[in-house]
Formats: structure tokens, sequence, C-alpha cells
């Protein structure tokens, strides 16, 4: 018996990570009864011939969907898509149909169906009823167009256990590509899905209403020496919200790592609550295993801007995570924002002293400072919102979207000018030391100590001399 045809899309984007969420509703599918294709636009030459190709003989096509630039291929590909196959069912999942399950439906008369939050059972159900003919009333974790037009919203489905699922099959991509984009064998893996944290900022709380879950330790030895010896592998990107969630779950990871031989460095996510609670024997353990690298989001130098923002961590959590890696030589990611709605001017000075003392401690320790903007289903976007700041309206103003690039209203031009001056000079003191750019960096030192920015003379040298910075 012929295989049922299902193609799933990854838009185009600026970062080569693996298409995790892909593997994973594919993975769930029997592969027996079902051929499922990945086609990603950051890889193929020409994505949209290849998804038009296999879309002739599929039973659906799905797209993942990530707020911002990448919604403007997704929206490309769904509607030359249906122009080709009118009666096709084309289903949206991801960050953004999580966040924005009925407005996307109403915004796109191209996309049939939104899938919200963890979707492996949800697809696996979406699959069957495409084939049968069922109605889609009883999926939960959706919404659709009924027989008359009408927009349904099915209710939610809770966060499933991820050892539930059978194990994510990487062979459905060639892995490849990626490195050669990534410039280096480096291997992308989720261990754990949803966050159990409070972030105010955040749209985890939204999405996974504070739930959490994740593979268990020796099921992910297993697998990751498996993967290793089959792709040859020498780093591994966890993409874990928090990987560093429960202690005593990273000590046995770590240990499956050197039980079963998987001789790999690697990066995952850490709160500083999370490193301050570790033991010493815990950093070694996980140092051993090859830990090179942690993300830990600072937000704020103030702790009364990180009381606001419901981080639940200290100040101090953070120089005390700090000073572990620094002894371990673990390099860290600390990220900071500024310019929330109200945040005083000391605040803002606080998170740049807090930088750059972190900054100094380690050459491998960066301080990259980003601008808030105000991300869907987030508490502070929903006062804001309610305070009269506009959203985009539509899934084509979402894709204009930049979140990294300028400020938001809340910031003057003044503070704009500072923040930006800053974040070079200190980029500059913090690097390796090298002998032509020696100078450059006692100067930065001194600019960042003394909030001196004016006449920055030096920094159209420097900017020749240095590399551009890497988050993964």
């Amino acid at each position: 018996m012929k295989r049922k045809k299902i193609v799933l899309y990854n838009p185009k984007a600026v970062f080569y990570d693996m298409p995790l969420a892909l593997l994973a509703i594919g993975s769930v599918l029997d592969p027996q009864h079902y051929e499922v294709v990945i086609i990603d636009g950051r890889i193929e030459e020409r994505p949209l011939q290849l998804v038009l190709d296999h879309a002739a003989d599929a039973l659906c096509l799905g797209i993942t969907s990530l707020t911002g630039n990448p919604l403007r291929d997704a929206l490309h590909v769904t509607q030359a898509t249906r122009a080709r196959y009118p009666q096709l069912p084309i289903v949206w999942g991801g960050w953004h149909t999580s966040l924005f399950p009925e407005q996307t439906l109403r915004d796109e008369a191209a996309i049939d169906v939104s899938v919200q939050g963890q979707g492996e059972s949800t697809f696996r159900e979406l699959v069957a009823c495409f084939e049968s003919g069922a109605d889609l009333a009883n999926v939960a974790g959706i919404c659709y167009r009924d027989a008359s037009g009408e927009i349904v919203k099915n209710p939610g489905r809770p966060l499933e256990d991820m050892n539930f699922f059978p194990r994510v099959d990487y062979e459905l991509i060639d892995v490849e590509p990626y490195f050669k984009k990534k410039k280096k064998r480096q291997f992308d893996y989720i261990s754990s899905t949803g966050c159990r944290f409070r972030c105010t900022f955040c749209a985890d709380p939204f999405v996974f209403s504070r739930k959490w879950s994740a593979v268990a330790p020796d099921r992910m030895g297993e697998e990751l020496a498996y993967w290793q010896q089959r792709y040859g592998f020498t780093d591994i990107n966890f993409q874990d919200e928090t990987f560093f969630t429960k202690r005593q779950r990273v000590s046995q990871i770590a240990e499956e790592f050197l039980r079963r031989g998987v001789r790999t460095s690697w990066a995952g996510t850490m709160r500083a609550d999370q490193g301050s609670r570790m033991t010493e024997e815990d950093f070694d353990l996980v140092r051993k295993a090859g830990l090179r690298r942690v993300l830990v989001g600072v937000e704020s130098g103030s702790q009364e801007m990180m009381d606001w923002l419901v981080k639940d961590i200290k100040i101090e959590q953070v120089y005390e995570t700090a000073r572990r890696c620094a002894a371990r030589d673990i390099h860290v990611i600390f990220p900071f924002i500024v310019g929330f709605p109200k945040e005083s001017d000391n605040s803002v000075l606080e998170t740049l002293k807090v930088a750059r003392e972190l900054n100094g401690m380690h050459p491998g320790f960066t301080t990259p400072i980003f601008y808030f903007k105000p991300y869907p289903g987030s508490k502070i976007t929903q006062d804001v919102v309610a305070e009269g700041y506009q959203l985009p309206k539509s899934i084509e103003e979402w894709a204009d979207f930049d979140y990294v690039g300028s400020s938001g209203p809340w910031v003057s031009e003044e503070k704009y000018r500072l923040i930006e001056r800053f974040k070079f000079y200190n980029k500059l003191a913090g690097m390796r030391r090298r002998l032509p750019i020696l100078p450059l960096q006692w100067l930065a030192k001194l600019r960042c100590r003394r909030r001196f920015f004016n006449f920055p003379v030096e920094k159209v040298v420097a900017e020749f001399l240095l590399p551009q910075q890497q988050l993964s």
C-alpha cells in the first residue's frame, strides 16, 4: 500500500537550528503508513517549488510559524500552495498560532487549521481526520473553520509527558547542510518543553500554563549516543527554555554522557537561581561532561526592576552563578533588556553597571543588551495594550515586527545613544586581550567605568577588528 504523504515546511529565517518542531510532529506519525517530507526554506535553493511538487499528492501541508519576519515566507508558501491546490488542508502551528489562534485564521483564508501549544498528539489526530474525513470538533488544541465557515476554537490540550512520544527521527532531514550553515557539527536537541516560571515579559506562562515536561536522562543518554555515532557531531545546542530546571536531572544527564562515552561539548539555558542552587560538585560534573556555555537571562541590573518583572531571582545569585562558571572556564551569555515601560533612568544605569561587571569577570562572558518589545501573550504586553499601546493588527504587520533592532517608544533618543555606545565599548573591553587592540580595550574599560562615550573616535578603528557576536 502506498504511504500517505505529509509535507512540512520551515520558513526562511536568519538562524540555522534544525527544525525541531517539525521533526517532533513528523516523528509521531507511523512511518509504515505515512511518508513525511520536511522542506526547509533556509536550506533548499527552490523551497517553494519543492513544496508545490510534493503537495500534488499530499494529504496535508503543515507550516511552522514564528512571530516576526519568518511569517512573510510562511504566508507566501501558504498562498501559492492554496492557489495551486484549493482542496489541500493547510495547517499552521508554532509560537504565532499559539498566541493568535483565531486571528491567524481571520487574517489568512488559505489557512484551514491553527495549532496551539505542544503539537505532537494534536497533529497526529489532525492527520487521521484528514485521511478519514472525520469532523475536527474532537481534536483538542486547535482552531478551525467549520462547514459554515465559522471559526471554532476547541478546548486546549494539556502538556503531555515527552517520554510518551517516540524518539525524534533526525533521518527525516539531511543534517549535513545544517552543520555546513553553522560552520560546525552542532546538533540541536530539545530535552524539555514548557517553563515553570512566571516572568511577566515572557509568553511561556501564557502558552504552557507554567507546566514543564522533560525527557528522562537515561533515554537522553541512549538517544544522543546513537545520534553521535550516526552523525559524528562535536557539539550539542539544547533548545530548552530552561534546561537546568531540575538539578538532579542535569547531574544524571552528565553521568549518562560520561558512562556512554558521549564525547561532545554542549550548551544550555540556566536561570541564576538554578546555578546558585547547584553544588560545586554539580558544576564540576557538568563541566567534565562537556558543558561549554550557558545562557543566563538577567534582564535587569536593578533588583527593583527584576522584582517587577517577577523573575524570582536575586542579583547575588547572578554573581554567584557567574563566579562558579568563571572558575571552570564555562562561557556565559548574560542577556539584558532595557526600555521597559516606566523604567527609571537609575534602573538603566544599574543594568549597565551589572553588565560591565559581569563582562569583566571572564573573557568568555558576554552581556548583550536588547530593547523591550511587547511580546504577544506576556503580562506586560497586556498591560501596555490596556493603556493604549497598539500591537500589530494582522499577520502581515507581525511579519514586520522587529525584536532585536530598534528601541521601543519608552526609550529616549539620548538614552538610546548612551546604551548603544555602552554596548560597543563593553563588548570591546571584555574581549580576550590581543596586542593590536590592547590600547583600545584599556580606553573602552575606562569609558564604561566613567560612562563617558562622547567623541568615540576609536570606535571606527575597533570595528574593523571585532568579530560578530555569536549567541549559539
